[in-house]
């Protein structure tokens, strides 16, 4: 009667365990998050542009993220496609980087980030660039309008 014993504890002993530890599962999810929040502010860097305000539509971005073209209140270009996107280029490599983005993804939208402050005429400038490099559609980015509060202003 022992031996049945000593052996029934032996068959238990050797049971698979059917249970999953999810501990370092959360712990590596946890690890993944932190990174994530440090890394998105970084990922954000850009030209300082103050964008006019305006009541305007929102651009449709849900097929494919739009082509940026900065233009600083010194008039310098600026474009988020290719190497040193904070670095100002000239006109000729904006029309070159345009086209050739346009070769390979026709119809990405693109969008004219200009200052508030800079000269109408470099904005419509940077436009003729970009229909000279064949870009489909362009567009003007603005900084929505304070809201104001009608109590306010009664």
């Amino acid at each position: 009667m022992a031996a049945r014993q000593q052996q029934h504890q032996r068959r238990a002993r050797r049971r698979p365990m059917s249970e999953i530890n999810v501990v370092p599962y959360i712990d590596v999810m946890l690890v993944l998050l932190v990174i994530f929040m440090v890394t998105v502010p970084l990922l954000s860097q850009g030209v300082k542009v103050d964008l006019p305000k305006a009541d305007a539509q929102v651009m449709d971005t849900r097929d494919r993220e739009p082509l940026i073209v900065s233009v600083d209140i010194a008039g310098a270009f600026y474009v988020n496609y290719g190497d040193d996107k904070d670095k100002p280029i000239s006109a000729q490599d904006l029309v070159n980087r345009v086209s050739a983005l346009s070769r390979l993804q026709p119809g990405t939208p693109v969008a004219v980030r200009g200052d508030k402050d800079v000269k109408y005429a470099q904005v419509v400038y940077v436009m003729t660039l970009l229909q000279k490099a064949g870009a489909s559609s362009v567009g003007l980015m603005t900084d929505p309008p304070p809201v104001v509060n009608e109590a306010a202003r009664r």
